[in-house]
């Protein structure tokens, strides 16, 4: 399944539009920042209210939560899913905070799905000036296997070559990220449950592909959200100097996400159908 994260209601409108185009469910991720700034309850509102029109499934996730009452704020809430991340800390206490969250979280609300996150990718949608080496933070399939079997977690978020943001070299050339697969296979092979990739946007296609049929259930795509809402918001401030009707200047960004997140939708949904495990 795709996961896009939403910032404003062009987002959000541009996710749920390509998802209804290409009659496929989708997964709506708002970060702790996004949800601050749109608002946690207003967030459940709106889309409970897209939920209402025919279409195919919406889901709604807590992105990158770091804490036990950010988890259950987003629970008490009615989100879908919670990512409990806390992957910068050492991997003992990882195992021990996303445990916590997971008992608690399940007592309040059984149905919800809860991730965790080993391993570092990073943070932020952001343009990088480069690359740092993350080779050994990698995480192991020994390393998943523990931290699945301790945790209870519903979904693994794996560091296997992928990396929040995207590089400014890649902005003006055809470079792409990279994905180890094997590892991600090997890794699925032990785990054997659900299994997300965060920080796929700018991943090369084939990479994606091969993720998928690894055992990949979701891929994350932001900074490319982030990067069409605003190359055409400027365009449209450029090319309409006396316009001033927000829902006009931001018609070409709605169309730009809509366009991001359909592409990004096809790829998944054709890897879908490779997947091995």
């Amino acid at each position: 399944m795709g996961h896009f994260n939403a910032s404003d209601l062009v987002t959000l409108y541009g996710i749920v539009q390509a998802a209804r185009e290409r009659d496929v469910a989708v997964i709506v991720g708002v970060s702790e920042a996004e949800r601050r700034f749109i608002g946690i309850h207003e967030l459940v509102a709106l889309v409970s209210s897209l939920r209402e029109t025919k279409g195919p499934p919406i889901f709604l996730n807590a992105d990158h939560t770091h804490s036990l009452s950010g988890a259950l704020e987003a629970a008490k809430a009615g989100f879908d899913w919670v990512v409990c991340d806390f992957s910068s800390l050492p991997f003992g206490q990882n195992i021990l905070l996303t445990k916590a969250a997971v008992t608690a979280v399940k007592a309040l609300r059984p149905d919800i799905l809860v991730e965790g996150e080993i391993g570092d990718i990073g943070s932020g949608s952001a343009i990088h000036a480069s690359a740092p080496d993350r080779s050994g933070t990698l995480t192991t399939p020994e390393e998943a296997g523990q931290f699945v079997e301790e945790t209870g977690i519903d979904t693994l978020a794996p560091a296997v070559g992928n990396m929040h943001g995207v590089l400014r070299s890649m902005l003006c050339t055809q470079a792409r990220k990279h994905l180890e697969v094997a590892r991600i296979r090997a890794i699925k092979q032990r785990v054997g449950i659900f299994m997300t990739l965060h920080g796929g946007s700018d991943t090369d296609d084939g990479d994606l592909r091969e993720a998928i049929a690894a055992g990949m259930t979701v891929v994350h795509i932001n900074t490319e959200v982030r990067l069409a809402w605003r190359r055409a918001l400027e365009q449209a401030l450029a090319t309409q100097e006396d316009e001033i009707a927000p829902y006009r200047l931001l018609a070409p960004a709605l169309a730009a996400v809509r366009q991001v997140v359909a592409e990004r939708l096809a790829l998944f949904t054709e890897g879908e159908s490779q997947r091995s495990i």
